[in-house]
């Protein structure tokens, strides 16, 4: 592989609620011993995706880091999903499920060998209504928690879980849903219905015992009538999904989703507000990322 000789930093400053100054410093240490130039783009939550390919095109980088949540890490990949760059991630985020899936570790130093190093997978998207995604997407209850969280004042684990009460606590009766798939149509109601890429939420549940990332196929994991203590266990990581009777997995390369009602919709981790119909489908290998 050529060596590097740029980078692109980009930060999500406000993302897991935590100071980002110290890991900046980190990453600028890190690539001065390495002969490496550092260049650093702050999210604003306006105009991120331009602003990052703005930069792209000025800089021409080898490779992205991404400091923030599962979130910033699909921005970064649309912004850049027409080039070949390699995209390295370092976990910053309160919803950090792509990095676990990845199975990068805790230790800032050990991430930035991983996310400078040489070795890459290309990992699938997932198209929800043109939207992508490359982790975890659901309507019902896990994205109206999204919803609750974002409205909320305290961020990290500490806001997830509050919210998570509360959430529950309000919880709606179940929607009807309906999926076509594989040539086959199946109707249930649920709970929640997730479009997985991936195996785990950032909180570290499995929500997909069968998930892989580049195998051309994603699953739709749905979570019928179970009650609102079941929920919460499998929520908060407390029990795996397939000791569950009540769950059904599909595993796809498209499918029509349809709901009886408008239902929150949650994309990686930010909320995308109420849906009753989901065109999905796979798009096979789209990001190169660095992996352990």
């Amino acid at each position: 592989m050529t060596p590097l000789k740029k980078c692109l930093l980009v930060v999500n400053p406000i993302s897991g609620g935590n100071d980002k100054a110290e890991l900046i410093e980190t990453v600028r240490l890190y690539a001065e011993e390495k002969n490496i130039e550092l260049i650093v783009l702050e999210t604003t939550g306006d105009s991120d995706e331009a602003n990052i390919k703005d930069e792209y095109e000025k800089h021409r980088p080898e490779r992205i880091l991404v400091a923030g949540g599962d979130g910033t890490v699909k921005i970064v990949a649309e912004a850049v999903e027409r080039h070949d760059v390699i995209i390295g991630v370092l976990p910053a985020g309160s919803a950090n499920g792509l990095s676990v899936d990845l199975k990068l570790s805790v230790d800032l130093k050990e991430n930035l060998d991983i996310a400078f190093g040489d070795t890459i997978m290309e990992i699938d998207m997932v198209s929800i209504n043109g939207h992508k995604s490359l982790h975890l997407s659901d309507i019902g209850v896990n994205a109206e928690l999204i919803r609750n969280y974002e409205n909320g004042t305290i961020r990290g684990k500490l806001g997830y879980m509050l919210q998570a009460v509360n959430t529950l606590t309000d919880l709606d009766t179940p929607f009807r849903v309906s999926i076509e798939a594989n040539g086959a149509t199946i109707e249930t109601e649920a709970r929640m219905v997730v479009m997985a890429n991936t195996q785990r939420y950032g909180t570290g549940v499995t929500i997909n015992p069968i998930g892989i990332m580049d195998d051309g196929k994603f699953e739709i994991v749905i979570l019928k009538s179970l009650d609102v203590f079941l929920i919460g266990k499998i929520l908060t990581g407390n029990m795996p999904v397939d000791s569950i009777e009540d769950i059904e997995i599909i595993s796809t390369d498209e499918a029509i989703i349809t709901t009886n009602k408008p239902v929150c919709f949650q994309i990686d981790g930010e909320f995308c507000g109420m849906e009753e119909k989901l065109e999905v489908k796979i798009l096979h290998r789209q990001m190169r990322v660095a992996i352990p």
